[in-house]
C-alpha cells in the first residue's frame, strides 16, 4: 500500500460515511426523526428488549442523552419501556406497532440508498469490501481489547 493510500483511506471511508448519512436524512425527513431517534429504533428493533444502558453502549452514547432520546421516543408513541421481571430498578425498551411500521420504511429507504451507492460496484467487489471492512473492525476491536487488558495489568 502506497502512503498516498494510507494518507487518504480514513478521510474517504469517512466521507463514504458522511454522504450516506445526508442523503439517508433526506429522504427519511418525512418522519420527523433526529439521526439519534432513528438510530435508537433501529438497534432497539435488532434487539429487543434491552436496557437504556445497553442501548447507550450499543450506540456509543452517555446514558443521559440516550434517556432523553428515549423519552422523546416514548412521548411520540414509539417505544414503550417495560419492567425488567428480574430486575426491579431496570426499564427494557420495546417498539410500538407505530414504530415497526416507521423502521420498516426506513429500511424501503435504507436499501434503496444502498442499490443506488452501489451502483457500477461488482458483486464480487462489494463482497471484498465486506470482508475488508469486517476485518478492519476485528483488528480495532482486539486493539480496544488489548488495551483494556493493559489497565487490568496497571
Amino acid at each position: 500500500m502506497t502512503k498516498a493510500s494510507d494518507s487518504t483511506f480514513a478521510y474517504l471511508m469517512q466521507d463514504v460515511t458522511r454522504q450516506l448519512r445526508k442523503h439517508f436524512d433526506r429522504r427519511a425527513t418525512r418522519f420527523s426523526l433526529t439521526r439519534a431517534q432513528w438510530r435508537a429504533l433501529k438497534a432497539i428493533r435488532r434487539n429487543e428488549g434491552l436496557s437504556q444502558t445497553e442501548l447507550a453502549d450499543y450506540l456509543d452514547m452517555e446514558p443521559i442523552p440516550v434517556g432523553r432520546v428515549i423519552d422523546r421516543l416514548e412521548k411520540a408513541a414509539y417505544v414503550e419501556r417495560r419492567a425488567d421481571p428480574g430486575d426491579r430498578r431496570c426499564w427494557r425498551l420495546h417498539l410500538t406497532a407505530k414504530a415497526y411500521a416507521v423502521v420498516n420504511e426506513m429500511e424501503v429507504i435504507a436499501s434503496g440508498l444502498r442499490d443506488e451507492a452501489l451502483r457500477g460496484v461488482k458483486r464480487q467487489d462489494f463482497e471484498t469490501l465486506l470482508r475488508v471492512l469486517a476485518q478492519l473492525k476485528h483488528n480495532l476491536v482486539a486493539l480496544d481489547d488489548a488495551t483494556n487488558e493493559e489497565r487490568g495489568k496497571a
